[in-house]
């Protein structure tokens, strides 16, 4: 297949949400240009496993300025956007990707992708490094190295790291400071609110918003909806993320004693089963659940079918489960990512960087891949230092340089008081 996508004549609408987006992304611009000389990706095939977005087509089309072949195909069966994925056909790129495909053609995708034996593969949430592991060993060969976009991707892979069987290099994109401290926080907070606000239409103000998870993603949907008015009630296991929290100024309390407070429950901690059966028991009609964390696998969905004496769907990704006391849960995208089910992801400006860092990781393993380790890796700091500048540079802010005195005073153990 030259790519599968719902409707081709979507295609001139999510080019011009493309531009749209393009152009609050200027770094992702500057480095596009400097591809087009420079051409460090040439004959590159290259694998992406990503949510198929406007920000994505914009990575992409970074990538093919580079001289990269690409095949993109979802990294999750309701973040993709239909005419984005029309658009990146209509202009001749390798897309497979519907919004709402089943896990069987999910995967058909993912092989569809694999096919050409990449070079490069680039994940979100290592489901190309899982199925190359599990179903298709036969192409580690040819694979230089890959690179993953989220948390719980890195989860997964320094798992496979630690326990010896990880077949290539891979670049923890998500461990890059200009992506995790603002596309996971700044990101993700605005882009869960977006999603629960366009599902719901419920006011957060006044609420009780319980927030599972205080990493930088917990971190930012808690700010978010502090900032909208709610009263903000935080859960963790991390006794340190536990303590910011508390010093951040929000209730911090096990979940079997939040669960009987919230209007709104969004888990953010990339683990499993964080809301389950003796929870829901707990909460209060009408309560709200959702999940922004990467698989659906943070609400203990099966439980509450189980639970449940029936369920409709009540306005678009929102189901309302009945309980036997007549209570109704509420869950939102079928408990997957709904930021992406019910809205449109991050912001452009955010993901700039995040899929600058992308971009570069793709020109590092070309350059560097051949030395690095079957580990996961972090990208130098200097590429990490330089996608901060060029962000400075695009939103017109200078920022001081040290004197000649200074660094030697940094670098020197001689000069004391």
């Amino acid at each position: 297949m030259d790519y599968d996508v719902k409707d081709l004549s979507l295609a001139d609408g999510g080019k011009l949400r493309i531009e749209w987006a393009e152009r609050n992304m200027p770094v992702l611009r500057m480095i596009r240009e400097r591809f087009r000389t420079e051409r460090p990706l040439e004959g590159v095939v290259l694998a992406a496993c990503l949510h198929v977005t406007t920000e994505t087509a914009s990575l992409v089309h970074t990538l093919a300025a580079g001289g990269a072949q690409v095949y993109v195909c979802a990294s999750n069966p309701l973040s993709t956007q239909d005419d984005v994925a029309a658009a990146l056909a209509a202009d001749g790129y390798h897309v497979f990707a519907i919004k709402g495909e089943d896990t069987e053609t999910y995967y058909k995708h993912i092989n569809a992708c694999l096919d050409p034996k990449p070079l490069i593969t680039m994940d979100d949430g290592a489901d190309l490094v899982g199925t190359i592991h599990s179903q298709r060993q036969n192409l580690v060969a040819t694979i230089l190295g890959g690179t993953e976009e989220t948390t719980t991707g890195v989860i997964r892979l320094r798992s496979m790291a630690a326990t010896g069987v990880l077949l290539f290099p891979v670049i923890a994109v998500n461990d890059s400071n200009t992506k995790h401290f603002f596309d996971n926080r700044y990101g993700t907070g605005q882009s869960t609110m977006d999603g629960i606000l366009r599902a719901t239409n419920r006011l957060i103000a006044g609420s009780w918003f319980v927030v599972c998870g205080y990493g930088w993603c917990g971190r930012g949907v808690a700010m978010r909806a502090k900032g909208m008015g709610a009263r903000v009630i935080v859960t963790e296991v991390d006794p340190l993320r536990a303590l910011e929290a508390a010093m951040d100024g929000y209730e911090v309390m096990p979940m079997e004693e939040a669960a009987g407070l919230g209007d709104f429950f969004c888990t953010v901690t990339g683990d499993i089963h964080v809301l389950r059966e003796e929870h829901f028991a707990k909460m209060k009609d009408g309560a709200i659940v959702c999940n922004s964390g990467h698989f659906n696998v943070e609400i203990q969905i099966e439980a509450l079918e189980q639970a449940a004496t029936s369920k409709r769907i009540i306005r678009d990704f929102v189901e309302e489960y009945t309980m036997p006391d007549g209570r109704r849960i509420v869950l939102l995208g079928e408990g997957r990512l709904i930021n992406l089910a019910a809205a449109e992801g991050h912001p452009s400006s955010v993901m700039d960087m995040s899929f600058a860092n992308q971009a570069l990781a793709a020109e590092f393993l070309v350059k560097s891949g051949k030395g690095l380790s079957k580990q996961v890796h972090t990208l130098p700091q200097e590429i990490d230092d330089r996608i901060a500048r060029l962000k400075l540079d695009s939103m017109g802010i200078r920022i001081d340089t040290l004197t000649e005195e200074q660094k030697r005073y940094l670098s020197s153990w001689e000069m004391g008081t």
